[in-house]
């Protein structure tokens, strides 16, 4: 019998070495790799993700049967927006999120919804008992006979089952603690996973039966597994959020059916999660009067502009270093802009430590949200209220120039239909017809910082 080879494999790109490395070459990734029992070539996983393929020919797109997909619709309007419409027959989802922010509810509320539309849906969980699932499910709401409950981490086990019941949806909670007996490692490994996923791609393309697995995440806010992951999939979706905040945001971050533009609110109350449909003033708070260092940006999320609180802290340091922090928003975009003011507006940070909160638990990475930002750490290095009432937007240069960002009068219609009277905005075109009734004099077009700083404190 020959003797089972020992290799290393990356946890997070894959990369395989023959002797353990605290670093790994490929993707510089620091102890990530973990030893795995190399497979023989008899028992090792299929060369093709797609076996059924391998002996097509090529065809012209009009020998293509064009034949119209119907969707399926869950009935969860936030989970359908981003989705493109709904579920794509024979597709294969990964829904990726920190621990408890509310994948499985989402994911239970989807195929509670089609059962009740007596569509046959197969829920499989590998980390709860089914008592607990049922408990969860009684949480949720009415269940019909139409969903099936499998708790099993073999998947060898599930695919025969999913075969026998042949379910509108199959659903796996989660993908890593499932394990094929074809590879001789963890469940959870980079093998596995990868087995693993290969397997269910292969069922739902050919079976026509639609796939959603759950993936956690790792402490760097990436997918756990291997990247290939993600690029097996048809579609990636990505719950956001913090924990000690009751709302929830899913993202696409790949789609092969759809736009990737779109992005669902949840709020997460008593009864699960529930979709916020107009969210253009959730994360507002309700003031008497202007605080310093709080400014309103106007931001996209998707398609939709939510209305979003920026906060500030500037204060001097007891330190000889002074501490940057930024929650919600990117650190090195802040540090950027702290040094933006320093060389355009002669502000000295040197001696201050600066804090950036976004309201809520929000996580806004489109630069519009750049003169936001100064604008809240002119405000408290200042100690002067930013006007109450007052929206800006704009991404700023590193020559203190502020730049046009996407659909601007969607962002200021939005805030006028909650009662914001000034409108510090980019130089640029602007049509006043969508603007919804707000006039030209309330809207102040700025084209550098110092121009922007000073039209919102004066």
């Amino acid at each position: 019998m020959a003797k089972a080879k020992v290799k290393y494999v990356c946890q997070n790109c894959g990369y395989t070495t023959v002797s353990w490395l605290g670093k790994c070459p490929e993707c510089g990734t620091w102890d990530s790799l973990v030893e795995e029992t190399a497979m023989p070539a008899s028992q090792g996983t299929t060369k093709s993700f797609l076996k059924f393929m391998e002996n097509g020919i090529p065809k012209t797109l009009a020998n293509i049967s064009q034949t119209q997909v119907e969707r399926i619709v869950t009935g969860i309007g936030e989970f359908d927006r981003v989705l493109g419409g709904g579920i794509v027959p024979g597709s294969l989802v990964l829904l990726g999120g920190d621990p408890g922010i509310g994948k499985s509810t989402i994911l239970l509320d989807v195929v509670m919804r089609l059962s009740e539309r007596q569509l046959k849906c197969l829920y499989v969980s590998g980390e709860e008992s089914e008592e607990q699932t049922a408990l969860r499910a009684q949480r949720l709401g009415k269940c019909s006979d139409s969903l099936l409950l499998l708790t099993a981490t073999n998947l060898d086990h599930i695919l025969d089952q999913a075969e026998k019941v042949n379910p509108s949806l199959l659903v796996v909670d989660s993908i890593q603690t499932m394990f094929t007996e074809a590879v001789e490692t963890a469940a959870g490994s980079v093998g596995q996973v990868r087995e693993c996923t290969a397997r269910l791609l292969r069922f739902a393309k050919t079976t026509g039966i639609a796939v959603l697995i759950v993936g956690h995440m790792t402490k760097e806010g990436n997918i756990a597994g291997p990247r290939l992951l993600e690029h097996m999939v048809d579609v990636v979706l990505q719950f956001e959020g913090d924990r000690s905040y009751a709302f929830r945001v899913l993202r696409a971050l790949k789609n092969r059916f759809g736009s990737t533009n779109e992005s669902g609110i949840f709020s997460m109350e008593e009864g699960g999660l529930k979709e916020i449909a107009n969210p253009e003033g959730l994360f507002l708070e309700e003031r008497e009067q202007a605080v310093t260092g709080a400014v309103v940006c106007g931001c996209l999320e998707g398609n939709r502009p939510i209305l979003t609180e920026f906060q500030a802290l500037v204060s001097r340091t007891p330190f000889g270093l002074p501490r940057r922090t930024a929650v919600g928003f990117d650190f090195n975009r802040l540090n950027m802009l702290i040094a933006i003011l320093e060389k355009h507006k002669g502000m000295d940070f040197g001696t201050y430590d600066a804090y950036v909160n976004v309201v809520g638990g929000m996580r806004v990475r489109e630069t519009a949200a750049d003169l936001a930002v100064i604008a809240a750490l002119v405000s408290s290095m200042r100690d002067k209220p930013v006007p109450y009432g007052l929206l800006t937007f704009g991404e700023v240069g590193l020559t203190g120039e502020v730049r046009r960002v996407a659909v601007p009068e969607r962002r200021i219609a939005a805030a006028a239909k909650l009662g914001f009277k000034k409108f510090v905005v980019p130089a640029g075109r602007i049509s006043m017809g969508q603007l919804g009734g707000v006039t030209k004099n309330k809207i102040v077009q700025v084209r550098t910082v110092a121009d922007a700083v000073a039209a919102i404190f004066s």
